[in-house]
């Protein structure tokens, strides 16, 4: 068995934003190897999508606003599966965030706004 140390388990962690634990545990079923840890992690992470795929995402946060001069205003809903995240506030940032970005730059659908 591979020494895995905490280094390389912070730095796999730093690289794919998984757990520490997922990220040691990919090291260890990995040998060590870094690259293998992250398709290791990656195919994980698929297969917990598509576990997912089914679920409804009926929660969420509806925001509207305008511009200063009221000539431009935009809808955004962003839909999630729990009423917890629904109701934390960095999630009710975010979606503020993509109104902002929605009226800063005047998108007219969705595809505009995912261009920015």
């Amino acid at each position: 068995m591979t020494k895995i140390t905490a280094a390389e388990v912070n730095s796999l962690r730093k690289h794919t934003g998984a757990g520490m634990m997922d990220c040691k545990n990919a090291l260890v079923e990995c040998d060590g190897d870094f690259d293998k840890a992250v398709d290791f992690l990656r195919k994980k992470g698929q297969k917990v999508a598509s576990k997912r795929a089914d679920r409804d995402a009926t929660e969420g946060v509806v925001i509207a606003k305008n511009n200063a001069d009221n000539t431009y205003a935009a809808v955004v809903m962003v839909n999630c599966e729990t009423d917890f995240v629904a109701k934390n506030q960095d999630f009710i940032n975010y979606v503020d965030s993509i109104v902002d970005l929605a009226i800063s730059n005047k998108a007219k659908n969705i595809d505009e706004l995912k261009k920015t």
